[in-house]
């Protein structure tokens, strides 16, 4: 079934999911779990830069460690003009402290302290045929109460069916061996969460979103890791597909004005920017999700029935596993 917006209530779902964290009981050992978290993400921070150093084959990234003035740091992972990746960034962070006013009144959990560890990544290829990614797996603890999110997302300037369905078809299996419904709920999520409300388009084709997982639960934690660990099988065969495939000039130019939709979402909506920057995060680490050239164009409208006009096809929430066994 193919809609042109997610359903109206995953918002209200999501703030139904964050009343319904609880402490964790008595006895929990939060602080071992925390530190358990912040050593997966650093393993996850690892494995993906070194997967994408061997796919790009000229590139390595620079790891650049820095500290937060209100307590905790992160190490940043950028690859600049490789082969394949004209951007990467994979950041991971472990920070705490005290929140602002603001933030005690938007988060789960009592009190003013918090931490907060996870790994997010963005990846911007030189090919207009191979899709940006995105993917954000984080821990965070405020008081007794804390849980788990993350997801990831794809966006192609030129998409391919195939494509779609195999990145989906990977998170599902991962949501699927912890919950069947779990895909379900984090497909529309996602869609929900990356839209463009003044576009009135997704950002691409999806994926999985979840946040506020109640992280003292066995099964939520294995499920968060299994989650990270699709990342690199969800997205790697399709770069691998796609790279070699020539472009020119006018697919280059529709790259750089479609990135200009990336840059609005992250500036605008994404919530990883807004805590960050709201928690006097790194700026540099923190902005490093935007691409490194962009254009915007004034009422651009690609020419009927051309390559660049079927991505609007995709820019609506589609049923990609079920389009799939349906052909």
């Amino acid at each position: 079934m193919t809609t042109t917006k997610a359903e109206p209530s995953i918002e209200a779902s999501e703030r139904a999911a964050a009343r319904r964290l609880q402490p964790a009981p008595e006895g929990f050992d939060l602080t071992g779990l925390a530190a358990q978290a912040e050593a997966y993400v650093g393993k996850l921070q690892r494995d993906i830069c070194a997967a994408i150093e061997r796919v790009d084959g000229q590139a390595t990234f620079r790891l650049d460690e820095w500290q937060r003035a209100g307590g905790g740091g992160g190490l940043t992972g950028i690859l600049s003009g490789g082969g394949v990746f004209e951007k990467a960034g994979v950041n991971t962070s472990v920070v705490h402290g005290e929140l602002s006013p603001e933030l005690q009144a938007a988060l789960p959990g009592d009190g003013a302290s918090f931490f907060a560890t996870g790994v997010s990544l963005v990846l911007h290829p030189h090919s207009p045929y191979v899709p940006t990614t995105h993917a954000n797996f984080r821990f965070l603890r405020r008081g007794r109460t804390a849980w788990f999110g993350g997801g990831a997302d794809l966006t192609p300037y030129y998409p391919f069916l195939e494509d779609a369905v195999h990145f989906h078809r990977q998170l599902a299996s991962a949501c699927d061996r912890h919950d069947p419904d779990y895909y379900r709920r984090f497909k529309a999520w996602c869609d929900e969460y990356f839209y463009l409300r003044h576009r009135q388009e997704t950002r691409g084709v999806g994926g999985i979103f979840f946040d506020y997982l109640p992280a003292d639960v066995a099964q939520v934690q294995e499920f968060w890791k299994e989650a990270g660990a699709a990342f690199l099988p969800a997205y790697l065969p399709i770069v691998e597909r796609r790279k070699d495939t020539p472009f020119g000039e006018r697919q280059r130019h529709f790259q750089l004005y479609r990135r200009g939709r990336y840059v609005e979402f992250n500036l605008l909506y994404d919530r990883g920017t807004v805590f960050g920057l709201r928690t006097d995060g790194r700026v540099e680490s923190i902005l490093m999700s935007l691409p490194p050239l962009v254009r915007w164009e004034y009422d651009f409208h690609p020419e009927p029935d051309s390559e660049e006009a079927q991505l609007a096809s995709f820019l609506r929430p589609r049923d990609y596993l079920g389009e799939a066994a349906r052909s």
